[in-house]
């Protein structure tokens, strides 16, 4: 059974995705408040981030560059 959720970046109530994808705290409130479709688009926006920006996600600045984004993109709607 598909668990719903109200998505956050939707604002309408979507399939959640199946599991917690990020960790932590954060990964906690996207699992609770981001969808599988918002995840997806997510997903595809830090691709072409990474590519851009030629980001190296083995660097800790980068990938804290890459968290910063993520917060942006999901919560600031």
């Amino acid at each position: 059974m598909n668990r719903i959720i109200f998505c956050t970046f939707f604002k309408k109530k979507s399939e959640g995705q199946d599991f917690q994808s990020y960790p932590g705290k954060l990964g906690k409130k996207i699992y609770d408040q981001i969808s599988k479709k918002a995840w997806e688009k997510w997903i595809e926006k830090q691709t072409i981030l990474i590519n851009e920006e030629n980001l190296n996600m083995f660097n800790l600045e980068h990938r804290k560059k890459i968290e910063k984004y993520m917060k942006l993109f999901l919560f600031k709607k």
